[in-house]
């Protein structure tokens, strides 16, 4: 019996890897959480995201304060660190790239731009201004493709042929540890 408890535990079993958090501000040379966006997400606003893997999964845990009261916000994790210009984050970490994406050209083919390929952490923030989020996958990141950072969006994440994926302007970003 002792085996079959451990079975079933086993694959809940992940490794954490460091925590990442920041307290979003203006831009500045070596900032860690960027807000683009002071009105979506003010100075003073925190995220803290935790990724627990191990070899048969990945899990993302996100928790979001100081937002906008009953706001909702995307949320994904991206290719490139955090920059003074918001595009620098690069496009959505995919576990299977879109080899039509490209520089510029971001992935909205529903077959790769899903919660299913990607990290959708997508929340409303409560009537305290906290968000939390989790995603699952049954695949973990690959050894030379880490994600690099955290992005919160204008909008929920849109699954429709075209726009799958996308989730309005960049408000704000915390490049991970």
């Amino acid at each position: 019996m002792n085996t079959l408890v451990l079975a079933m535990v086993a694959p809940l079993l992940l490794t954490p890897a460091p925590v990442s958090e920041g307290t979003f501000k203006t831009w500045r040379d070596g900032a860690r959480a960027v807000t683009y966006d002071t009105a979506a997400v003010v100075s003073g606003a925190r995220a803290t995201v935790k990724i627990f893997q191990n070899h048969q999964g990945v899990r993302v845990n996100l928790l979001a304060t100081g937002l906008t009261p009953g706001r909702p916000y995307g949320a994904h994790l991206h290719t490139s660190a955090c920059g003074q210009d918001p595009a620098a984050a690069g496009p959505h970490y995919q576990h299977r790239p879109d080899p039509a994406a490209g520089p510029g050209r971001p992935s909205t083919d529903p077959a790769y731009a899903n919660p299913r390929n990607e990290i959708w952490l997508d929340f409303t923030a409560d009537r305290n201004g906290v968000g939390r989020a989790v995603s699952a996958q049954d695949w973990v990141f690959a050894d030379d493709r880490q994600p690099r950072s955290l992005v919160l969006h204008a909008e929920h994440t849109h699954t429709a042929a075209g726009s799958a994926g996308t989730a309005g302007a960049r408000l704000a970003c915390l490049t991970l540890a």
